[in-house]
């Protein structure tokens, strides 16, 4: 994670809400100061240092950081438990037209699960490079995210600012296994609908440079079994109809569809991100029964679709199983 990716986007942020709803004290944002980055910085770290990975994500350690963080500024808190052991926290800075449609900055507090022998640097201490690089777990996926609105809000703060719509900023828990028990129970509550919120900003893509893009679409996951079905035979024997030639079939047609769509990348046509992409992510066979002239092997396929719509984009996966 690159630090000067952090004050990038924390000022990106700032012009959005100015243009989302100007209120006292408007004008053009003050860039931070070299002092004020290293702050930053420091608190980024701070919040990266909290194991939040899965499987055992410390939600309640996240929670009491960021509501710190969050009373410092000024801002309202409210810790949210729709599933006991995984707290929402909801911030908010009301607007001085509560009529309005607020806005909405979402973040989720968990991350995947680390493994320490992979990483250059351990996953949970946040070290700085001389470059300026920060390695951690969930550094940008998506941790920076939120120090990113925290830092812009206090800046906001600081200088006077006072906002014609609420804003609200939305912490959530399990976003990394599906959100059922965070965003999904949370936008189907009561306290939600209340919000009244307009518009959301969620997360996106990091950049490494000063480049800044905003994403209108998002994954939305679908799973699809393919079962392949054979007969079994002896080692020492061919014979057409085995399960494995039977769900080869179903890859081949997979593989062949994923080649169409590259072709298009490679040759300039469409962007990545515009095609469906299609990678073959597992694979697992050879499960012997106790029977010793016939072997019952089982065999997963899985692929991992991704498909870019006008309302967002959609990941299925595909698993096939030989019997």
């Amino acid at each position: 994670m690159s630090v000067s990716t952090v004050t990038a986007l924390s000022l990106h942020l700032l012009v959005f809400i100015f243009c989302a709803g100007a209120g006292a004290g408007a004008g053009a944002p003050d860039f931070p100061s070299t002092s004020d980055e290293e702050s930053q910085i420091e608190r980024f770290q701070q919040y990266l240092r909290i194991r939040t990975a899965h499987p055992y994500p410390n939600y309640a350690g996240a929670v009491s950081f960021l509501s710190a963080q969050a009373r410092s500024i000024g801002l309202e808190t409210l810790t949210l438990e729709f599933t006991p052991g995984k707290p929402l926290l909801l911030l908010s800075w009301y607007g001085s037209d509560l009529s309005l449609p607020s806005l909405l900055l979402n973040s989720h507090v968990d991350s995947v699960p680390a493994e320490p022998s992979h990483w250059i640097h351990p996953p949970f201490s946040a070290h700085r490079d001389p470059h300026g690089r920060i390695y951690a777990r969930g550094a940008q996926d998506d941790k920076s995210i939120a120090i990113q609105y925290l830092e812009a809000l206090r800046h906001l703060k600081a200088r006077g600012f006072s906002p014609l719509r609420s804003i609200h900023v939305s912490l959530v828990p399990d976003e990394e296994i599906g959100g059922a028990d965070g965003h999904a129970k949370f936008v189907a509550s009561e306290q939600f609908r209340r919000l009244n919120i307009g518009f959301v900003l969620d997360e996106g893509q990091a950049s490494p440079t000063d480049e800044l893009r905003v994403f209108y679409a998002d994954r939305l996951p679908f799973s699809l079994i393919v079962n392949a079905v054979g007969s079994p035979g002896h080692g020492s024997k061919m014979y057409d109809g085995s399960a494995v030639e039977n769900l080869m079939e179903c890859a081949e047609a997979v593989a062949r569809f994923r080649d169409s769509q590259f072709d298009l990348v490679k040759a300039g046509i469409m962007a990545g991100f515009e095609v469906i992409s299609v990678n073959t992510v597992y694979m697992k066979a050879g499960t012997p029964t106790p029977t010793v002239s016939y072997f019952r092997r089982t065999c997963f396929l899985s692929f991992t679709f991704i498909t870019l719509s006008l309302w967002g984009a959609q990941r299925s996966h595909i698993h096939g199983q030989e019997q």
